[in-house]
């Protein structure tokens, strides 16, 4: 054997070239910094294909609500109106053509295009509305107006770009462009005198075209803002706003269409050449950022093939002791402590060997030793848990026994009590001193079952079911609360009889002790395909959804008893109890908003009705009385 080394030597040799990290920091900063160069160059792919075809459609839409509008109020001839639609129609081919090359690209973008096409196929009927005369110019303008906005859509989807200055700007111009569609919007609805329903939108789209205008100003870049400031403080821009304060007020001011057709113009013009502008901003960026790419790739590849001899012999010693370390630990983590605990639990002797690792590393070698100590220590203590858990259920049996031997005779003696007894009172006394006794013993039981043993109580022969579901509420506190609604004929087997009323008692009693004293808990029962079901129901608040989860989960898989758990006794017995028997006990939540617990008996425990010798009066349901 070599002479050791400490693990800190060694993991230092190893990180002084991290091999892996190098190799994934490389393929990140390549593929990251390429995909920004490369989403930079799509800017203008997308620009060609998608946004100037949208821009253009979106002008030959604007001249066509224009011309409707006209055509609406009789100042348009069909020719115009046809010619119009011509160049509409070529613009929206053109941009189905272009954009079809845009579609294999992100989901998102995918998703706008096809939404743009949706509305674009709406062209026609919108048409056809307009020359059957089915549309008024306000319904006209509108529908319209949700093919623009649809379009504007596409333009904020694919101006999304990792450069966040030509992002900012894209934003900012797509503003003005969209500042530019709402005064088409006005010029359409102020060609002639107006309803107060079209002054109520004119008012609104002159608000938001301020609104935006101003706002769009201010982000704008010097050079792309100065032909924006210019068109705004032009005179034609000033007379323009004195006629939306006329159409408001409304009137109809003269020369609003050619004042507002030559602003619409220049605002196009703006924002084609700073659009243009931004367009070519994105392909030196996107060389600087290829450069970068290169240059970083570069540098770490070197650092990558100079690592490599250097580290591959550590890490492979490194990695080899602490994998026959890891192997060490999950042996006894997963096969030599759970192989000792199931043989204590069968009260079988233990013997566990010493862990060894063989390893040139003095951390490893300490790390091997201090797993070998915690093992024998887990043993030690899973051997006194089995020792104590054994004690627990021998006290827990032998107090029960005593317990039933004595409330045994007790119930023998209030029997003969009873039977002696002539006073009204006292025989009530001893009925409630009975149903008492009733209670102890049920929770006697209760201890023989944590214990693991089984309770002697039984019957020989079948039970109706109904009297089964009657013995249950008569050995909780508040049988005065419960009700046995009536129920199928069917008997329990003999057997099972004491473990289904002690369970179902449990549930009956929980149901009491957790609902307000002034409501009822009802007790029914109907045959199933697989047996038979009670349903125990109470009215109280209920538990929430994540407890009944929680609680159903143990009721299906019974965990081992917990000493600290005492709250959850109940539930603890009636899982044993079902599991002992192939029962399934499920609780939800009740329509009245209490909880509704389901006991569902397989059907190898359910007997057929005992047979009548005489046809007997339907039963009715009945309050509980405590049983003697």
């Amino acid at each position: 054997m070599g002479r050791s080394r400490t693990i800190r030597m060694k993991i230092i040799g190893l990180l002084l070239v991290p091999l892996t990290s190098m190799v994934v920091l490389w393929g990140v900063i390549t593929a990251v910094t390429a995909s920004e160069s490369l989403e930079l160059r799509e800017y203008k792919t997308l620009w060609t294909n998608l946004r100037l075809p949208a821009y253009k459609l979106i002008s030959e839409i604007q001249r066509e609500r224009l011309v409707s509008a006209q055509h609406l109020r009789n100042t348009s001839e069909e020719p115009a109106v046809a010619a119009q639609r011509t160049r509409t129609d070529a613009a929206r081919d053109s941009f189905r053509k272009l954009s079809s090359h845009s579609k294999d690209r992100s989901e998102e973008i995918r998703t706008q295009v096809d939404a743009v096409y949706t509305q674009l196929d709406r062209l026609d009927a919108i048409r056809g509305e307009i020359d059957t005369s089915l549309s008024d110019r306000l319904h006209t303008a509108e529908a319209y107006n949700t093919i623009t906005d649809t379009i504007f859509g596409l333009h904020r989807r694919v101006a999304l770009i990792d450069d966040i200055p030509i992002y900012e700007q894209s934003r900012v111009v797509i503003d003005l462009g969209y500042a530019k569609e709402l005064l088409t919007r006005e010029q359409a609805i102020a060609l002639g005198p107006t309803t107060a329903a079209e002054r109520r939108l004119f008012t609104q789209l002159v608000g938001n075209r301020r609104f935006v205008v101003d706002q769009a100003l201010g982000e704008l870049d010097p050079v792309m803002r100065d032909t924006h400031v210019a068109l705004i403080t032009s005179p034609a821009y000033q007379r323009m706003r004195m006629m939306e304060d006329q159409v408001i007020a409304g009137g109809t001011p003269q020369g609003w269409l050619g004042t507002t057709q030559a602003l619409a113009n220049s605002f196009q013009e703006a924002q084609m050449r700073a659009s243009t502008m931004l367009n070519a901003q994105a392909d030196p960026v996107a060389d600087r950022v290829l450069e970068r790419a290169f240059l970083l790739a570069g540098t770490c590849l070197a650092l990558v093939v100079v690592s490599i001899a250097f580290s591959l012999r550590m890490g492979n010693r490194l990695s080899k002791e602490l994998g026959a370390l890891r192997l060490a630990a999950l042996e006894v983590a997963q096969e030599r402590l759970p192989h000792v605990v199931s043989k204590l639990r069968k009260g079988e002797k233990v013997e566990m060997p010493e862990l060894s690792v063989a390893s040139t590393t003095v951390e490893i070698d300490d790390v091997g030793k201090a797993f070998s100590t915690v093992q024998q220590t887990a043993v030690e203590a899973a051997v006194g848990q089995a020792q104590l858990s054994e004690g627990v259920g021998h006290v827990f049996r032998n107090l029960a026994r005593r317990s039933q031997t004595l409330l045994h005779r007790q119930r023998i003696q209030l029997a003969d009590m009873q039977h002696r007894a002539t006073d009204p009172e006292a025989l009530d006394d001893l009925f409630r001193l009975d149903h008492l006794t009733t209670r102890m013993r049920r929770h006697a039981e209760g201890l023989i079952i944590l214990s693991g043993a089984t309770p002697g109580r039984g019957w020989s022969k079948p039970v109706p079911l109904l009297d089964v579901a009657r013995g249950a509420a008569a050995e909780v506190e508040d049988y005065q609360r419960v009700t046995v609604e009536p129920m199928p004929g069917l008997r329990l087997a003999g057997p099972v009889v004491g473990d289904v009323i002690h369970l179902i008692a449990e549930l009956i009693e929980n149901a009491t002790v957790y609902s307000p004293a002034h409501t009822q808990v009802i007790v029914r029962g109907e045959q199933t395909a697989r047996g038979f079901a009670f349903e125990v129901e109470d009215r109280g608040l209920g538990v929430s959804a994540d407890e009944l989860t929680e609680l159903n989960e143990r009721l299906v898989s019974p965990p081992e008893f917990d000493l600290a758990d005492s709250d959850r006794l109940g539930l603890f017995v009636v899982s044993r109890l079902a599991a002992r028997h192939d029962i399934r006990v499920t609780l939800r939540g009740s329509p009245y908003g209490g909880t509704t617990a389901i006991v569902l008996i397989p059907a190898e425990h359910v007997a057929d009705p005992e047979p009548e010798a005489r046809v007997k009066e339907p039963a009715r349901p009945m309050r509980v009385v405590p049983s003697e």
